[in-house]
């Protein structure tokens, strides 16, 4: 007990002191979560809209298959991008691979299926009058996609922060694809992991803390978009 209240305690002072190799995990753990995060949802917001308001032959495998990326382990999405960026891959010239373009590249894989799937749930809840009406009013179909979208804008933003909370947290894609290279691919999840294994508690603890505090401040915001939701 003693030792892990010291190890605490070292870690709120490591915080404290805003010491630059954290602050450099912190960062780049942030940035690529960011841009993953963005990319997906740019991507995904329309793929679900495009999916939820039309019907079309083989609409049930689609959103059956998306069901099933949602549970896909980090780990073979590392093997399937690894087996693409490596040298011997069809990429492997782009020199992709151990860089945060590679992580970002896999973490879009893993929360693309989230963002997709949970926009298609948010769309599906919007009353069919609005389409409706939108539709007698004379509303082209870019207009009436905006009007459904305008109503579903809170779940579909709770989709984007659930996949956000995912990919700050994920550890496998990153030290496959990223290589847990210090101030280059290190983020806070595979800095936590070395340190561990090195020994080194207080760097584990502290990044721990972030960590749990950026869940909290995610999970939070999410509530606050799940009630706007539900009103």
């Amino acid at each position: 007990m003693d030792f892990f209240l010291d190890s605490f305690k070292s870690a709120l002072l490591l915080l404290w002191s805003l010491d630059k190799d954290l602050l450099i995990i912190i960062s780049l753990s942030l940035k690529i979560s960011f841009f993953s995060t963005l990319i997906s949802g740019l991507a995904g917001v329309p793929l679900g809209l495009v999916i939820a308001l039309n019907d079309f032959r083989g609409k049930p495998l689609v959103t059956t298959v998306l069901n099933t990326l949602l549970s896909l382990p980090t780990v073979v999405i590392g093997l399937f991008v690894y087996s693409f960026i490596s040298r011997r891959g069809l990429l492997g010239s782009m020199g992709l691979l151990y860089t945060p373009k590679a992580m970002i590249i896999g973490q879009i894989i893993l929360i693309l299926p989230i963002i997709t799937t949970l926009t298609i749930t948010a769309l599906s809840r919007i009353d069919s009058r609005y389409r409706k009406t939108a539709l007698t009013l004379g509303a082209n179909p870019l207009q009436t996609a905006f009007v459904i979208v305008r109503e579903a804008r809170f779940g579909i933003l709770a989709s984007v922060i659930v996949a956000f909370g995912r990919v700050i947290a994920e550890v496998g894609i990153s030290m496959m694809l990223g290589g847990n290279a210090r101030g280059f691919t290190r983020t806070m999840t595979t800095a936590m992991a070395l340190e561990f294994d090195k020994g080194e508690f207080t760097m584990s603890i502290a990044l721990g803390i972030v960590l749990l505090l950026i869940s909290f401040a995610v999970n939070i915001v999410f509530n606050y978009f799940q009630g706007k939701v539900g009103d």
